[in-house]
């Protein structure tokens, strides 16, 4: 019988970037760097999982800057993990940073909002749902 995974709190646990022209920079990175391309259903349009290209990980997504994503910045959002995004989102605004995209549920897989910190750097924290490992 195997047993949940540890969630990885505090950890680096995905990576996305979410741009106006998604097809061309998903083509770049592929011809770049050799990953290869899964799409993913967003409804009326896909964004796309990015693959390692001697393993078939998934690694990164890039992404569409419409709907749920509207107003992300053009970079790399890294994304890490916490246990409480509530507790999270208070210090963050008490230590001087601020709260780009308020917390809102990412499907099923938990809760996410993005967060600019002091010095202006840019990090997507997520807390993952009741019953699963990050």
């Amino acid at each position: 019988m195997s047993t949940p995974e540890t969630p990885r709190y505090g950890s680096i646990i995905w990576t996305d970037l979410t741009v106006p022209n998604a097809e061309e920079i998903r083509d770049f990175y592929s011809r770049v760097v050799g990953w290869t391309i899964m799409p993913v259903s967003m409804g009326s349009y896909a964004d796309f999982q990015m693959n390692a290209p001697t393993t078939g990980e998934s690694v990164a997504g890039i992404c569409h800057s419409r709907g749920v994503n509207a107003g992300l910045p053009p970079q790399w959002l890294v994304y890490i993990s916490v246990e409480d995004i509530d507790g999270c989102v208070q210090r963050c605004k008490e230590l001087g940073g601020s709260i780009l995209v308020e917390p809102r549920p990412m499907g099923t897989h938990g809760t996410f909002c993005v967060i600019k910190d002091p010095a202006g750097a840019v990090a997507a924290l997520f807390c993952p749902a009741l019953g699963q490992a990050s």
